[in-house]
């Protein structure tokens, strides 16, 4: 397994996260692609996982705000096949580290609803009502990094 991230949106890197939010929320999910792909795309750091066969399988951006000091985890995916192995806890994990060690303290994510607890046991914690994104119900949770 190995992770990769950029910034660039030219790169192989974006194009193999683009691939995965595609299949996973434009065909999966039905949102539109219009939602899916936004004006924030390049302003973010969009990392992918690779599995041991070189695969890209999960992917999540990261949506860093003007002070440098927090930021909103995004577009967390996995491809079907891939679900139930981990990957997005260790690609979470990666994401979490590169917040910590570039120094940011506070990052926020929505969780859809059936991912709380997902998220919960990477420390995050719920706060605020629920919310519709994309006729999805999702939840805000933060957590201090």
């Amino acid at each position: 397994m190995k992770i990769k991230h950029t910034r660039d949106n030219l790169s192989p890197v974006y194009q193999q996260s683009l691939s995965i939010r595609h299949a996973v929320f434009v065909k999966e999910q039905q949102v539109p692609l219009t939602l899916e792909i936004d004006q924030n795309e390049a302003y973010c750091i969009h990392f992918v996982l690779f599995d041991d066969a070189d695969t890209p399988v999960a992917t999540l951006r990261i949506l860093p705000d003007k002070s440098g000091k927090q930021a909103l985890i995004q577009r967390v995916a996995t491809l079907k096949p891939y679900r139930g192995k981990g990957y997005a806890f260790d690609l979470m994990t990666e994401a979490l580290a590169f917040l910590k060690a570039q120094q940011f303290e506070l990052v926020e994510l929505h969780a859809q609803l059936k991912a709380i607890p997902f998220y919960e046991k990477l420390g995050f914690e719920p706060f605020g009502d629920e919310f519709l994104d994309a006729d999805i119900k999702h939840m805000a949770m933060k957590k201090t990094v």
